[in-house]
């Protein structure tokens, strides 16, 4: 804005004309921020001073700067930076002694069942038994996972990031381990040393993670039951769309469903989730209306149709004869 010049300033030090013009410089922007721009604590920033600018110029030119700059009355701003809630129980004491409870006693079960799975896939394909990756834990910490290898191995670690029932190439009881989730065993290892939970959300690779776990991730929880048969619904989409889609929709929606759960955890839901995980009670309901509208529509297949027409001999149409066969 110009500033005044002496000649338009009076003996009496005032301006000939004088314009007033409040403007309100609040703007009212409320939300939850993405789980990657989450802080530990409530921020509100709500300016409650209006600034009072003086101008002379010409009423024309002022409407104008007005217009373009008019913001509604009162209006507040409180931009509310969220953490996300998780129930006493998920971070809790008890749970982690819940969980050492439900392991120890059936070890001595599980450990012919370890060396059986183990024998299978050190036997059906080379390489080692155990497969080893890190993933994120609690608090952004990072940890390895412990899994039985159910892909062929590859000294590259060429492996897809994002697995299907067809874009991996798995050894022989491979698709058997990962059907019935024997996979996984392993994985009790983890939860005793306390890198994860009976029940949490899936431990996920770093660059597929979203905000930052507020508890320990689990062998089982509400997505990994609600996306059980991710892989195969995966393989029906087209490869080109597979890690665009895997990020955008499929990762947001399991954090979404996790985020839930968890802030209302108690022991009896995470006792239920455990009975679901072993009895195989999937409810795909949430992935199939997840994919609904990007999946192919299976459509009948076609019937072969023979037409044949015989005309009559004098090669009038009125006289033809059809014959359909499907």
């Amino acid at each position: 804005m110009n500033r005044p010049t002496e000649k338009q300033i009076n003996a009496n030090g005032r301006f000939p004309h004088l314009y007033e013009a409040e403007l309100s410089v609040c703007h009212s922007v409320e939300g939850e921020l993405s789980p990657k721009s989450l802080l530990p604590a409530t921020l509100d920033v709500a300016p409650d001073r209006s600034a009072q600018v003086r101008f002379s110029e010409d009423a024309d030119a002022l409407e104008k700067q007005a217009q373009a700059r008019k913001l509604g009355p009162n209006r507040r701003s409180a931009i509310h930076l969220v953490r996300p809630r998780v129930s006493t129980w998920s971070r809790s004491g008890v749970k982690r002694f819940f969980d050492c409870a439900c392991i120890l006693p059936v070890m001595p079960l599980l450990i012919p069942a370890f060396f059986i799975i183990g024998l299978a896939v050190r036997l059906t394909s080379r390489g080692p038994v155990l497969f080893m990756q890190t993933r994120m834990g609690r608090s952004g910490r990072t940890f390895t996972i412990v899994k039985f290898r159910t892909l062929e191995h590859r000294e590259d670690r060429g492996h897809h990031s994002v697995t299907t029932a067809d874009n991996q190439r798995f050894t022989p009881v491979g698709p058997f381990l990962r059907r019935w989730k024997l996979d996984e065993l392993p994985q009790l290892w983890n939860v005793l040393r306390g890198d994860m939970s009976l029940v949490g959300a899936r431990p996920k690779l770093p660059e597929h993670q979203i905000g930052e776990l507020q508890c320990r991730p689990g062998i089982t929880g509400a997505a990994t039951i609600a996306f059980a048969r991710e892989e195969s619904f995966l393989a029906r989409l087209p490869k080109h769309d597979l890690d665009d889609y895997y990020r955008e929709q499929i990762l947001p929606a399991k954090h979404q469903i996790d985020l839930e759960y968890m802030a209302r955890a108690t022991f009896l839901s995470d006792l239920k989730l455990l009975v679901d995980t072993v009895l195989r009670h999937w409810d795909t309901s949430v992935m199939e209306k997840l994919m609904s509208g990007v999946l192919p529509a299976e459509s009948a297949p076609a019937r072969a149709i023979t037409h044949v027409s015989i005309l009559a001999s004098d090669g009038d149409l009125a006289g033809e004869q059809q014959f359909t066969e499907a």
